[in-house]
């Protein structure tokens, strides 16, 4: 028991010092650059377009802002599909920060599944609906969509905060490996995959409703089960495709629309699950 949890920390410690520069980086881009401040960005004929590729860079600020927007009647609710299939909360940066080879191979046909997935969905959804209107284009000088740290200090907005969030993402990270490490020694690594491989339909049901969680726990839970061997990659991409961290909680403190709100979430959790059946039906050809 001991060595599980030894090896448990010391994984998570490898991958600590990655997890911290990022964070640095992701605060840098989010608060040098106005990607989250840009209102008219998910407006237009190229909104989903655009809107799935906002949702994949790892920034806290775009789904809470197409959640306010698409709240507002700015946007439509193929462009606010859009960006919450794409969004993936803390999934790339763990992937990006484990050095093994599986995640190596996962990261680009990640990315590629759920923008390809996010768009075609974004636009057969404005296309259902094609007759719902919009709002006049949000004015200048409204709500800040970002994630609300303008008014931290430099110190606090380039290391404090990142080296907090670093910790917590680390504290879920060796959490997790300790319970599949303790997982492996209780029950056996050939015992669990063969019975993770018999319910291969059922995993993308139970990872979707596991992404629905509105933490970044859920994200970083579904994806180190993936790079643990526990759950196939179509059932990551299912858990993440409806992992769209705040934007469903901005969504559903409107309880006057609960039932349009309900609905919209049943309909993520309805794609997330068809999405990760057609991933896993292909992704062995691939070698995921």
């Amino acid at each position: 028991m001991g060595e599980v949890f030894l090896e448990a920390f010391l994984d998570t410690l490898k991958v600590f010092p990655f997890l911290l520069v990022i964070y640095i980086l992701i605060e840098l881009i989010e608060h040098k650059t106005s990607l989250t401040e840009n209102r008219t960005i998910l407006q237009g004929k190229l909104a989903p377009l655009i809107g799935s590729a906002a949702g994949i860079v790892p920034l806290c600020g775009f789904s809470v802002m197409a959640a306010k927007l698409y709240d507002k009647n700015y946007i439509k609710t193929g462009t606010l599909l859009s960006v919450f299939i794409a969004t993936s909360d803390e999934a790339l940066i763990i992937l990006a920060t484990d050095i093994s080879a599986r995640a190596a191979y996962a990261i680009l046909p990640l990315i590629l599944t759920k923008f390809v997935f996010a768009v075609a969905v974004g636009y057969l959804a404005n296309a259902l609906f094609r007759r719902e209107k919009t709002a006049e284009p949000v004015p200048e000088g409204e709500a800040e969509y970002s994630c609300g740290h303008h008014d931290k200090s430099a110190a606090t907005l380039y290391f404090i905060s990142p080296l907090w969030h670093s910790l917590k993402i680390a504290l879920y990270l060796f959490a997790v490996n300790l319970a599949f490490g303790m997982l492996i020694y209780f029950v056996g690594e050939e015992t669990i995959t063969s019975a993770l491989g018999a319910h291969i339909m059922l995993q993308p049901l139970i990872t979707s409703a596991v992404g629905l969680i509105p933490s970044c726990a859920s994200s970083v839970m579904i994806t180190s089960a993936y790079l643990h061997g526990g759950i196939a990659f179509g059932s990551m991409v299912a858990g993440l495709a409806v992992n769209a961290g705040m934007g469903f909680v901005v969504l559903l403190k409107n309880v006057k629309k609960i039932k349009r709100n309900a609905a919209l979430l049943a309909v993520c959790l309805v794609i997330s699950y068809i999405i990760g059946i057609t991933v896993n039906s292909f992704a062995p050809l691939l070698g995921l």
